[in-house]
C-alpha cells in the first residue's frame, strides 16, 4: 500500500467533513461515484474572527446537504454570507437554488445563468466578504466557466474539478478544451511558485499538502496521455471510442464514457495544431 507521502501532492488522508485550514472547512456531501470520489467537498470559508462566511459549492440537489451545510455554519458562529461556484456541474450547482433560498444569499458565478443576484464572477475579482480575501482565477479547461479561488491567508487555493484530491479529472468536450486546461494548470504552478500555495482544497477527494507536486503531475499525466493518443492516431485509429479502447485498455471500462470526452479534447488539440 502506497503511503500518502509518496502519492501526487501528498494526500492527507481520508476525505472527512471538518476543517481542512484555518479558514475552510468540508462538508462532504453524499454522492459518492466513480466521476464524483467520495462525494462532493462543499467549502465553507471565513475568518476565524467574523461571523460572516462563504459557501463555495453547495453541491447537489439534497436537502439534508444542504441544510446540514448551514447548521455546520452555525455550529461555527457563522452566518452565510455569499455562495459562490467553481463550475456549473450538477454535482457542485445543482443544489445553489435552493441553497440560496435557505441563506438569503445571493448566488456568484462565472456562467450567468447560474447566478442569482446582480453580481457575476470571474477573473481578477476578491471576495471580501467578512474580511475574507479570495482572489478570483479563470481557469477554463475542465469547462469554460471553470474557477479557482486563491485564499493566500492559508496559502491555499480551491480548485473545483481543475484539481481533484485522487485521481485525475476529464477535459469535458465539447465545453472543455485540452489547450485552456493546460494553460490553467500552469497558471496554478505559477501560484505554487509565485504566491507560496501549498495546500490544494479540492471539489472532490482529499486535501492535498503539495500543491506543486500535485500540479506538476497533472502536468505530466496530461503529457503522456497526449503522446499515448497522438501515437494511437498515428497507427490509424480515428475514432474517440477506437483511442479510448487501445489508450485507456487498463482503465475501468465504466470510467470509458468521461475519458472518451477527454480523448475528442485531446483530438481537437492534436488538429488544431496540424499533428493528426
Amino acid at each position: 500500500m502506497s503511503h500518502a507521502h509518496t502519492l501526487p501532492g501528498q494526500p492527507r488522508g481520508a476525505v472527512v467533513s471538518g476543517p481542512a485550514t484555518a479558514r475552510a472547512v468540508n462538508v462532504l456531501a453524499p454522492n459518492p461515484s466513480a466521476m464524483t470520489l467520495d462525494g462532493t467537498n462543499t467549502w465553507i470559508v471565513a475568518e476565524p474572527d467574523s461571523d460572516l462566511a462563504v459557501v463555495i459549492d453547495p453541491g447537489p440537489l439534497d436537502e439534508g446537504h444542504l441544510r446540514h451545510v448551514v447548521a455546520t455554519a452555525e455550529k461555527l458562529g457563522k452566518r452565510i454570507g455569499l455562495t459562490l461556484l467553481t463550475h456549473g456541474h450538477p454535482d457542485h450547482a445543482e443544489g445553489a437554488a435552493r441553497f440560496a433560498e435557505l441563506t438569503r444569499t445571493t448566488v456568484r458565478a462565472l456562467d450567468p445563468a447560474l447566478r442569482l443576484g446582480d453580481e457575476g464572477l470571474g477573473e481578477g475579482d476578491v471576495i471580501t466578504t467578512g474580511g475574507l480575501e479570495l482572489r478570483v482565477l479563470a481557469t477554463p479547461g475542465h469547462t469554460s466557466d471553470s474557477l479557482s479561488f486563491h485564499l493566500p491567508a492559508d496559502r491555499a487555493v480551491l480548485t473545483g474539478d481543475t484539481i481533484l484530491g485522487r485521481g485525475t479529472t476529464i477535459v469535458a468536450h465539447p465545453d472543455g478544451r485540452l489547450g485552456e486546461y493546460l494553460d490553467s494548470l500552469r497558471r496554478l504552478r505559477s501560484l505554487t511558485v509565485d504566491d507560496g500555495v501549498h495546500t490544494v482544497l479540492p471539489g472532490h477527494g482529499p486535501v492535498l499538502e503539495d500543491a506543486q507536486g500535485a500540479v506538476e503531475f497533472y502536468l505530466a499525466h496530461r503529457a503522456n496521455r497526449l503522446a499515448q493518443v497522438e501515437a494511437a492516431v498515428e497507427s490509424g485509429l480515428r475514432t474517440a471510442p477506437e483511442v479510448v479502447a487501445h489508450v485507456y485498455a487498463d482503465v475501468d471500462r465504466s470510467l470509458w464514457p468521461a475519458a472518451e470526452l477527454s480523448v475528442r479534447a485531446q483530438l481537437d488539440y492534436l488538429r488544431e495544431r496540424g499533428l493528426s
